[in-house]
């Protein structure tokens, strides 16, 4: 399997398939193409026809998208285990995938993930972001044990871009969402990926 991806600095979309994919020590060729070059729209374009990563080859089957990236990823390769078993915990855990899939605009555009930036500043703290960041604290604050919905899993994939965004712009949480941010920004994976956007902003001072 090939698993095309953006910078580990910026791209928070192709953090969650790799996370998905390295936590759960499946083998895979990563290839990473930066997203501020002249010639990202074309490199990416020879991997896939939506021209955005992450992208997976799997043979010869092409999938775009984190989200069907961890669905077909789960299914052919993990057995279901990145869901719950529980019917009602694994209904919850999709719930909140797709909401973190489809929402948070004013986080997204407000709080641009920079992985090895600290004490950034909002530009302007609207109403709208100040909601967004509560709904944050209280799907942490709810996480059932050590992750979101029980065992590691899809959800904290796709919440482990929030937990290095509050970080890098101080967000304050309550305690108990405190602790579950820590506990995703401490696992080896995720800090794995850490090294890998601080590799990467070496090599490119190092260019500039």
């Amino acid at each position: 399997m090939q698993l095309i991806i953006g910078d580990k600095n910026y791209s928070s979309w192709s953090l969650r398939p790799w996370l998905l994919m390295t936590y759960f020590r499946l083998a895979f060729e990563e290839i990473c193409i930066p997203l501020y070059s002249p010639k990202t729209s074309s490199l990416i374009k020879e991997y896939c026809p939506s021209n955005k990563v992450p992208v997976l080859n799997d043979g010869n089957l092409v999938i775009w998208d984190s989200l069907a990236i961890c669905e077909y990823i789960n299914e052919k390769y993990l057995s279901g285990r990145a869901y719950p078993n529980d019917i009602e915990q694994r209904a919850l855990a999709r719930a909140l995938v797709a909401e973190m899939h489809s929402g948070f605009v004013n986080i997204r555009s407000q709080m641009s993930m920079d992985i090895l930036a600290r004490d950034k500043v909002f530009d302007k703290k609207t109403v709208e972001l100040v909601k967004e960041i509560e709904r944050i604290d209280e799907i942490f604050s709810n996480a059932k044990g050590e992750f979101l919905c029980g065992d590691f899993g899809i959800v904290d994939c796709f919440f482990a871009p929030i937990a290095f965004r509050f970080r890098s712009f101080n967000v304050q949480l309550s305690d108990k969402s405190l602790q579950y941010q820590k506990t995703l920004l401490a696992l080896p994976s995720v800090q794995q990926w850490e090294r890998g956007a601080f590799e990467e902003m070496t090599i490119l001072s190092k260019l500039e």
